[in-house]
């Protein structure tokens, strides 16, 4: 993977996070939509202006890429890089919350002080 890419795209943010989980397999924009806001519980909902967005930023960086649809709509996936970049991001953020309940459960709080 790029240099470039992953420090253009690690952190990621919420919205590229999950729009790149539901383009495991292909799907069309609406169907992002819905995957995006059928996992998360309604808790995120891309509106068609950020996803077409951000789709296009990713097509253009190589992270996804148009698939065939046999519904006639424009359908998207991930690219090898994207799910490396994706999987990187989800061992990053698995750490992350690692860390975070480590320090809320009171492990390793004494280590840290001193």
């Amino acid at each position: 993977m790029e240099e470039n890419l992953q420090k253009k795209y690690i952190p990621m943010t919420e919205t590229t996070y999950y729009t790149l989980l539901s383009v495991t397999r292909p799907r069309h924009g609406y169907a992002i939509m819905q995957y995006v806001s059928n996992l998360t519980k309604g808790r995120i909902v891309l509106g068609t202006g950020t996803l077409y967005t951000m789709v296009g930023r990713l097509v253009a960086d190589g992270i996804i890429e148009v698939a065939p649809s046999e519904e006639g709509k424009k359908a998207y996936r991930l690219t090898r890089t994207g799910r490396e970049l994706l999987l990187a991001e989800t061992v990053r953020l698995g750490k992350q919350l690692a860390d975070g309940r480590s320090v809320l459960e009171g492990e390793g709080e004494d280590e840290l002080d001193g």
